[in-house]
């Protein structure tokens, strides 16, 4: 048994004791504190939903960029459980005493697409970046944004990383969806999430951009220590990695 396998037989054992002893008088249902990187947002609502219809648990969510919660979290911010952009922030939070030894997993894979709220506009090629035709490229900014550095790496890839120099900078990945949603740029690299709905693209053109053309955006979640003894934050990371959790996840184009 791994540390995150005893932490949620922990929850388990502590909710079954309460319920033991003081039923009907007190329920073992609470609430978590989850941080969100903005990319996951739809699944993780989703998600939210089925967790609490399933166990009883309230999930309150904060939607934002993985950067700006890590900072957070050092400063003290309530958050019970980070679902990061990256791999990396959950395996610092834990090195530094602030996620839960043994607590931090693989929960998606994203994958990057050329998008345009314009239908016909994105080819299935991504020609239009060399071709021209647009007004403005969006991206989110690759220092601190995963999707940022993947759409740098494609760019590069295709010879074309002058085109960063005029391209709309955002701050996130989330950012950039509504650079692009709102027409204030006519193209942008966003998570294929953002605009996949029932398996396919909702609106507009896209490219998938190939997986081969920039580092796997793997997503961490991270337990944080002040959720370790939360049953709520504990059983809401063991569903994450359940049947019901990855159907939803899969449905919005993660890989897993």
């Amino acid at each position: 048994m791994n540390a995150l396998q005893r932490l949620v037989a922990r929850g388990r054992t502590a909710c079954l004791f309460v319920g033991a002893a003081l039923a009907p008088l007190m329920s073992c249902a609470a609430s978590v504190q989850v941080a969100v990187a903005s990319n996951f947002a739809l699944p993780m609502q989703k998600i939210a939903a089925t967790f609490e219809a399933d166990s009883g648990h309230k999930v309150v969510l904060s939607i934002g960029s993985t950067g700006r919660f890590y900072a957070q979290i050092r400063n003290g911010a309530p958050f019970d459980v980070l679902l990061a952009a990256d791999d990396q922030t959950p395996l610092k939070l834990e090195a530094e005493g602030l996620g839960t030894r043994g607590g931090s997993f693989i929960y998606a894979t994203g994958r990057l697409v050329l998008w345009s709220a314009k239908p016909n506009l994105v080819d299935d090629k991504g020609a239009i970046l060399a071709g021209g035709g647009y007004n403005r490229l969006a991206l989110a900014d690759p220092r601190v944004a995963p999707y940022g550095w993947a759409a740098a790496q494609t760019l590069q890839k295709m010879n074309l990383s002058r085109l960063q120099a005029s391209a709309v900078q955002a701050e996130n990945i989330g950012q950039t969806y509504q650079f692009v949603q709102s027409g204030n740029a006519d193209i942008g690299f966003v998570a294929l999430s953002q605009v996949m709905q029932d398996g396919k693209i909702g609106q507009g053109s896209a490219w998938l951009v190939p997986a081969a053309m920039h580092s796997p955006i793997r997503q961490g979640a991270a337990l944080l220590v002040k959720g370790k003894d939360n049953p709520a934050a504990v059983a809401l990371v063991a569903y994450l990695r359940g049947d019901k959790a990855r159907a939803i996840i899969r449905r919005h184009g993660y890989e897993l």
